[in-house]
């Protein structure tokens, strides 16, 4: 049976406490608290600065039950350097020791631009790149749908890489729903569908999104779908403005649950599973 995590993406928001976080909660207590109510979290910080080893050592020490994705630096998909990208994929590696020494790294996210397109170069690169993080477990985000082909699929496959499924506006510039399996992980990722503020300056409305319990009704089936052909689905939720996001991810599993399926409900459960 697969072992369905799900989560938020991010967790240390201010605008969560209350809604989330008890009243008071300081910023310095916002992952235990996170542990107490989710097995996974998908860490974004990292797109913006380095993380460092003994940053995640301290964060497994505060909470040692919940389990890791981590966003890869933008150097390594957004801002690419020819000349110093192996240097910094070399240093992002290192820094993710603590989390795989203590077995709670689930995947390393590479979230590619739409700007990154389906062309010579650009598949060279990935190619190299996936090559210098292997064998770490790696999930590829692509946003522009040139992608989104069989070779591209086969490709992943051959690396045992995984391809991630995305939810977001199907509007003009964004690619199509696709939820097929590349390794044993699988990975979910969901934005909100704002139509109306995705290419908009304010990128904080982008995901300022409640999903209705007839649209993660839809999503539910999508998860499902991915337990044909991997053993590990992952399930993020990134509209994180006003905690809606856990909103969602309390929702899903209660949906889950009622289908017959199974979540794990703690991060005590994930850890559990996997050891």
């Amino acid at each position: 049976m697969s072992t369905i995590l799900i989560g938020t993406s991010g967790y240390s928001y201010t605008e969560w406490v209350g809604p989330v976080y008890p009243k008071g909660t300081k910023s310095e207590e916002f992952l235990s608290c996170y542990a107490q109510l989710f097995p996974t979290v998908e860490l974004n910080f990292s797109y913006y600065r380095m993380p460092e080893a003994a940053q995640l050592a301290l964060m497994h020490q505060g909470a040692p039950s919940l389990r890791f994705s981590i966003k890869a630096h933008q150097s390594l998909t957004h801002v690419i350097d020819s000349q110093q990208w192996k240097e910094m994929a070399s240093l992002f590696r290192r820094s993710l020791e603590p989390l795989l020494t203590s077995n709670v790294l689930d995947a390393v996210l590479l979230q590619f631009p739409s700007s990154f397109h389906y062309e010579i170069d650009q598949r060279k690169y990935l190619d190299s790149l996936l090559r210098v993080l292997s064998p770490l477990p790696l999930a590829v985000e692509f946003r522009n749908s040139q992608w989104y082909n069989n070779r591209t699929l086969d490709s992943l496959r051959e690396r045992q890489v995984s391809f991630v499924s995305l939810d977001l506006p199907q509007i003009q510039g964004n690619p199509p729903v696709m939820d097929v399996p590349t390794s044993s992980l699988a990975y979910l990722r969901l934005h909100g569908r704002n139509k109306e503020t995705w290419w908009g300056s304010d990128a904080a409305s982008r995901y300022d999104y409640l999903y209705s319990d007839s649209e993660l009704k839809a999503v539910l089936e999508r998860v499902l779908s991915l337990t044909v052909g991997a053993n590990k689905i992952l399930v993020y939720f990134n509209n994180h403005r006003r905690g809606q996001a856990v909103a969602n991810a309390k929702r899903l599993r209660e949906l889950l649950g009622a289908s017959g399926g199974e979540a794990c409900m703690s991060a005590k459960q994930a850890l559990s599973t996997s050891t």
